[in-house]
């Protein structure tokens, strides 16, 4: 049995579609940990046969009751907001309850692979380097609540390794850069930029940037690390199949693009071409505004992953043609 919270959410049901169809035959039980509320976040999971689909609040009574069958949990739920500034909600979902799966596994023999984030590096004044030392991660500064959530895990879990504290059979972090691709829909204002540009560029109607505020970089010019989700999972899917693979890992491309690139991308996707207009970025997050991040990838690289990554172009193609553009957009 695996594990998947989040498992409705954007990047978890790309997994747990992935896991679906190279088990079927396998007959692995799948069992999704997530909530589902009142809109359509409940079709990210239609297509899957699942053994489960559990409510965060039941998870911990779940996993007791099923102890002696669970392999691996993939712990990709999470209070997933920049913005969100509830700081007591953010860690009781994302520190609170990532601590306890770790301690849960650690007693059960069983693995886990968890979410972390690129939002741990901040403003990136101390690079993209995943340095999982103590000493590494103490030099990290992240820019809100999510971000800053997310890293007290990490530096939790490397305290207990260093202790020599008892930890899962096999453990790996992720953190996840810039990611698109389907079964986002349901994120608002959370959606990847590819998402949100999507609709206009459709209608012929010009894609809406942040404007720079910054003397290295134009109107545009803004740089990311975006990572399609297809090879997210497949990553996940690496770590699954290789159990000796411990710590904690940036996925991203190792590649920056600009955010002028991924709007034309789209256009071009639709065969039109790209018409692009500025705002400016607003005054309450100009000060926090991060011009450029970039996945080194070198640490993966090293562990064994030999997989290659989606270009921006082709991911973007895939998002379009393959899903924004029909009738039934999930995956």
């Amino acid at each position: 049995m695996i594990v998947v919270t989040g498992g409705a959410g954007f990047i978890g049901s790309n997994l747990v579609a992935a896991l679906c169809e190279r088990d079927a035959e396998a007959r692995v039980d799948i069992v999704v940990c997530d909530h589902l509320g009142s809109d359509d976040k409940w079709r990210n999971i239609a297509k899957r046969e699942l053994a489960d689909v559990v409510p965060p609040d039941e998870l911990g009574a779940f996993l007791d009751a099923h102890a002696g069958e669970i392999e691996a949990i993939f712990h990709l739920g999470a209070s997933s907001s920049t913005t969100e500034t509830d700081v007591d909600f953010i860690l009781r979902n994302n520190f609170r309850l990532s601590l306890d799966l770790w301690q849960w596994c650690a007693t059960h023999d069983a693995r886990l692979i968890y979410a972390s984030s690129a939002a741990t590096y901040g403003d990136g004044s101390d690079g993209f380097t995943d340095d999982a030392s103590i000493a590494g991660l103490s030099k990290l500064a992240p820019l809100n609540p999510y971000g800053w959530s997310k890293h007290l895990f990490d530096r939790r879990v490397l305290r207990l390794i260093a202790d020599g504290a008892p930890s899962p059979r096999q453990w790996a972090g992720l953190k996840f850069f810039n990611v698109y691709g389907p079964n986002e829909y349901h994120k608002g204002g959370q959606k990847s930029v590819v998402s949100q540009i999507y609709p206009r560029a459709a209608e012929g109607l010009p894609a809406i940037l942040f404007r720079s505020h910054h003397p290295d970089y134009t109107d545009g010019g803004q740089l990311r690390d975006f990572v399609w989700v297809g090879d997210c999972v497949d990553v996940m899917l690496w770590l699954l199949d290789n159990p000796g693979t411990n710590g904690l890992f940036n996925l991203g491309t190792g590649k920056a693009r600009s955010f002028a690139d991924l709007a034309s991308a789209v256009y071009v996707a639709l065969e039109r071409e790209p018409v692009l207009e500025f705002v400016d970025t607003p005054v309450e997050i100009r000060d926090r505004y991060q011009y450029f991040t970039q996945a080194h990838m070198e640490k993966l690289r090293d562990a064994g992953y030999d997989g290659q990554f989606t270009s921006l172009e082709e991911g973007v193609r895939r998002y379009v043609q393959d899903f924004l553009e029909t009738e039934d957009p999930y995956r």
